[in-house]
C-alpha cells in the first residue's frame, strides 16, 4: 500500500543571524499576547510561531504538513548546535528523502545560514511499510521474537515490548527504544480513522491506482491496513551505525535496517518446535522486510503533494460545515424552533451574522486574516493573503 520514510530529525550545527533572532524574539512577543500561533514571513519562509520556546530551543516554528517543524536556540558561541528540525509523515510520505535533505538545505539558505556537510547530525530517522492484510489477521505478541545483536548496547529483551488493544484484540505492538532502536506494528487503518488523516486514503489509493484496483476508504467493508515501522534513535544511529551525516545515511542506513529485520522478527509459530528461534517469519514479515530491503536508500516517494492538500482542506470544510449546521440546530432548539420553522431560522441566523459583521467590520477583517494566516498552507494560492508558500 505504502513504503517510505515516515519521520527525520536532523540537528545542525548553526546559529541564527542577530537579525534573525531580532525579528523572531520581536514576532514571538506577539504570539504570546495573542495567545496563539501566528504567521510570519521570515526571508520569504512562512512559518507559524508559538509564543513559547520548550526543550532548551527559544522559538518553535511550524512550516505546515508540507513544510518542518523548526527549533532555533538563542545564539551562543558556546553552544553551536542551535538549530533542530523534524519532517513529518506527509512530508516524507509525498516527497520523500532527496526531497527533505534539498528543502532543509533550501530554507537554511533563505535565513541567511550557511552550512557545510559535516554541520548535519541526524538524531532520527523512521520508514514504514503499509501492509494491506487479510480480514482475520490478528497481531499475536507472543509471535515476536527478539534476539541480542552483537553489541550488548542494543540488547532487545521482552521488557521492552508493550502492548496496545481493547475488547480482547491487539491494535499494537511496540519493542525497543526511541533512543535507541524500535520495531511499532500497528493497525494503521483503525489510527488513521481514529485521529481524522484522511490524507493516508489519497496515499493508499494512489498505489491502488497504479495496481489497477478499486480505491478504498473508512467504510470499505473487511480492510485491515497494518504499518511495520522501524525507527532508528539518536543512539542506534551514532553508537552503533556511526551515522551522523546526510552521507553517512545514504551509505548505512539499508544495512542498519537490514539487521533490525533480523534482531526483531515476527514469526509463524511451528507447533512441532519449541524453539521460538527457529520459528519462521510471517508472511507479512517477509513482505515488510522484502519491500524495506529492496533498493531502500535509492526509493523516492513522488506523490503529487497538490491532490493531498486538497484532500485535507475538504476534510477541514466538511468538519466545519457539520459543525455550523450543529451548532444552528442546537440553537433553534433553545430558541424554541420547531422542525417545520427550520428553514426560516437558519436564513434569520444568517441575516443577524451578515448584520454583526456589517456592524465591526475592522473585528471581521483581523478574524478573517487570522483564519487564513491558520490555514495558508492548505488554502488555494488565489484565495490565501499571507505570504507565499516556499519552506519551511
Amino acid at each position: 500500500m505504502h513504503r517510505g520514510f515516515d519521520t527525520l530529525t536532523v540537528a545542525i550545527k548553526a546559529n541564527i543571524p542577530p537579525e534573525v533572532f531580532e525579528y523572531l524574539e520581536a514576532q514571538k512577543e506577539i504570539a504570546e499576547a495573542e495567545g496563539q500561533d501566528i504567521l510570519i514571513g521570515l526571508n520569504d519562509v512562512p512559518l507559524h510561531l508559538k509564543g513559547h520556546g520548550g526543550a532548551g530551543y527559544r522559538f518553535i516554528a511550524n512550516g505546515g504538513p508540507m513544510g518542518a517543524q523548526w527549533a532555533f536556540k538563542k545564539p551562543n558561541a558556546n553552544d553551536p548546535w542551535g538549530i533542530r528540525v523534524t519532517l513529518g509523515s506527509t512530508f516524507m510520505a509525498t516527497q520523500g528523502l532527496g526531497a527533505a535533505k534539498a528543502h532543509l538545505e533550501g530554507v537554511l539558505e533563505r535565513l541567511g545560514i550557511r552550512t557545510r556537510p559535516e554541520d548535519y547530525s541526524i538524531s532520527r530517522v523512521d520508514y514504514c511499510v503499509d501492509i494491506l492484510a487479510a480480514a482475520d489477521f490478528a497481531l499475536n505478541p507472543e509471535q515476536f521474537v527478539m534476539h541480542s545483536s552483537t553489541n550488548r548496547r542494543d540488547h532487545i529483551a521482552n521488557a521492552d515490548m508493550k502492548v496496545s488493544g481493547k475488547s480482547g484484540r491487539v491494535t499494537s505492538v511496540t519493542i525497543g527504544s526511541p533512543r535507541a532502536r524500535q520495531v511499532i506494528v500497528y493497525d494503521k487503518r483503525a489510527e488513521v480513522i481514529q485521529t481524522h488523516k484522511p490524507h493516508w486514503w489519497f496515499i493508499w489509493n494512489q498505489t491502488r491506482k497504479a495496481q489497477g484496483q478499486p480505491l478504498i476508504g473508512p467504510e470499505t467493508p473487511d480492510l485491515r491496513i497494518w504499518r511495520v515501522e522501524l525507527r532508528a534513535g539518536k543512539d542506534l544511529l551514532k553508537d552503533r551505525w556511526d551515522i551522523r551525516t546526510w552521507e553517512d545515511l545514504f551509505t548505512r542506513f539499508g544495512d542498519m535496517s537490514f539487521e533490525t529485520g533480523k534482531v526483531v522478527r515476527y514469526t509463524d509459530p511451528a507447533p512441532s518446535d519449541s524453539n521460538r528461534a527457529r520459528w519462521p517469519n510471517h508472511l507479512i514479515w517477509e513482505t515488510a522486510m522484502g519491500e524495506i530491503n529492496t533498493d531502500l536508500i535509492e526509493m523516492f516517494e513522488g506523490s503529487d503533494p497538490n491532490p493531498l492538500k486538497e484532500v485535507q482542506r475538504a476534510h477541514h470544510i466538511s468538519t466545519l460545515l457539520k459543525n455550523i449546521k450543529g451548532s444552528t440546530i442546537t440553537l433553534a432548539a433553545l430558541e424554541g424552533v420547531e422542525i417545520d420553522d427550520l428553514p426560516r431560522f437558519f436564513g434569520d441566523t444568517a441575516s443577524a451574522l451578515q448584520s454583526e459583521v456589517q456592524a465591526n467590520p475592522e473585528h471581521t477583517a483581523k478574524q478573517l486574516r487570522a483564519a487564513r494566516d491558520r490555514y495558508v498552507f492548505i488554502a488555494p494560492a488565489n484565495k490565501n493573503a499571507g505570504p507565499e508558500q516556499e519552506g519551511g
